[in-house]
């Protein structure tokens, strides 16, 4: 938390830019009000990085178009229903919007846009507190209705009016009470938990696609379990991912020192911090960080017991993929992310018969080649699915992960590993045998690639004489 004089003095420096002031100076000589108003000026107390430039101000959508028109590259109005119009000044996206006092039907998510002519109205419609701060521009007053700056300091998520009128008004509200838990590190204050449980059914008025980017920015925050946690104790994620609750009545195939859940989180944290570690300049990871949350998924469906009366979960990286499919279909994530996710899932239990024997340099080749794109997620998600107590046995597991991602540089070196293919196309094949395109040719494909993986590389002559005897076999030559 920045002291006040810090974050005026980056307020003060952010109204000075080119970009600000042209604004400020814009508005201010035709007559309107103009204030910066949210995640900057929230942000600047928090020492954040101060992005995301938005304005509100009494002026009507054409006031804002006829004073922005001068001095922006570029405007669009798609927002102009609600009142807000985007705009590029001095190379930087800005939004500004009327001030607004909606209301709600009580029956669609819709609002009933009424604009407004004062300040405070706009900020106490606003989802929490801390983001009901605006800073007045030109006078750099700062504009705080709603006690946003003292939740600030308490480190607390609150409401301006009721949470349950809040939530009434926009449930997805109570999706980002947890987001913004986990980003900011905030605690949820108990009015706004106590509204979530009560009201957690309203979130399935909420269309898939609105829920679906919420969740994506909550497992994007440098920690969401804090986050994924208020939205499990609440029920709403029940609603949303119920597969992620059931976990935490199952316990993992010890039956000691873990259920499936805390399980889970444990993973999604390692797995972060090691997607950190070994690309720290890449945005989040959502792919990688879905993988993780919902790697065990499958463990409530196929939970059993073996002779010795030990829970077992035999099958549930096939049966978690299933269920993750279906899952983030439902929420309509690109059937790309559903399939890359749903790939690391089913291979999440390949490499533990790795410690268990040596591997042929065939099933390292398998082992990468099943992976595909998704190899380096899968050496982050199955080093994180090691959460074991037993320093020993985590050491003889990551040194045997070790092993095998050197084996997997070792073979890299020696061949093309990385985009295993027969040693023959289609084309070649339909010459060597004398046949048209057809089943024929993807069999002899399929054959040629079990010798690849098998043995290497061939080369062409070594091929087709592997591939002229598996025809003479078949009597096809």
């Amino acid at each position: 938390m920045e002291s006040v004089a810090e974050a005026m003095a980056r307020l003060t420096a952010l109204a000075a830019s080119a970009t600000v002031s042209t604004l400020t100076t814009a508005f201010a000589d035709a007559g309107f009000e103009l204030a910066l108003v949210g995640g900057p000026v929230r942000d600047a107390f928090l020492g954040r990085k101060l992005t995301d430039l938005d304005f509100a101000t009494d002026a009507t959508p054409d006031q804002i178009l006829h004073v922005i028109g001068p001095i922006s590259a570029t405007t669009w109005d798609i927002g102009r229903t609600f009142g807000t119009i985007g705009a590029w000044v001095h190379g930087e996206q800005v939004e500004i919007t009327t001030y607004r006092s909606d209301t709600y039907d009580g029956e669609t998510r819709k609002p009933i846009v009424a604009f407004g002519q004062r300040i405070e109205d706009d900020l106490v419609r606003r989802d929490f507190t801390v983001n009901a701060m605006a800073l007045s521009l030109p006078n750099l007053s700062l504009v705080d209705p709603s006690g946003g700056f003292d939740d600030l300091v308490a480190k607390q998520l609150r409401t301006p009016g009721s949470p349950e009128q809040s939530f009434a008004d926009d449930p997805l509200r109570m999706m980002r009470a947890a987001r913004f838990s986990a980003q900011l590190q905030f605690t949820v204050a108990p009015t706004v938990v106590t509204a979530m449980a009560e009201l957690a059914d309203s979130i399935l008025t909420i269309s898939a696609e609105r829920v679906r980017d919420e969740f994506v920015k909550l497992i994007g925050a440098s920690d969401p379990v804090p986050g994924i946690r208020t939205l499990v104790d609440t029920g709403i994620l029940d609603r949303v991912i119920p597969e992620i609750p059931v976990l935490i009545r199952e316990h993992d195939e010890h039956g000691r020192h873990k259920d499936v859940y805390e399980h889970t989180l444990t993973v999604l944290r390692k797995s972060i911090a090691m997607e950190r570690q070994r690309f720290p300049d890449l945005p989040p990871d959502t792919i990688g960080r879905l993988a993780a949350l919902l790697h065990d998924i499958g463990k409530p469906m196929t939970r059993s017991f073996d002779n010795a009366k030990v829970v077992t979960f035999y099958g549930h990286d096939v049966a978690g993929a299933r269920l993750a499919k279906k899952r983030l279909q439902a929420l309509r994530f690109d059937n790309d992310t559903i399939a890359r996710v749903c790939n690391l899932i089913r291979l999440h239990l390949r490499f533990f018969g790795y410690s268990e024997g040596e591997w042929t340099d065939s099933a390292v080749r398998r082992y990468v080649r099943d992976a595909g794109e998704e190899l380096e997620r899968l050496h982050i998600l199955v080093r994180s699915d090691v959460t074991t107590r037993n320093d020993r046995k985590l050491t003889l597991m990551d040194e045997a992960y070790t092993d095998l991602e050197g084996r997997i540089s070792a073979i890299r070196e020696r061949e093309e590993i990385d985009a295993i293919r027969p040693d023959l196309d289609g084309e070649d094949i339909m010459k060597i045998l004398d046949v048209r395109p057809g089943r024929l040719v993807g069999e002899a494909r399929a054959f040629l690639m079990e010798l690849r993986l098998d043995e290497g590389p061939l080369g062409t002559e070594e091929a087709e004489k592997r591939l002229r005897s598996w025809a003479a076999d078949r009597e096809l030559s």
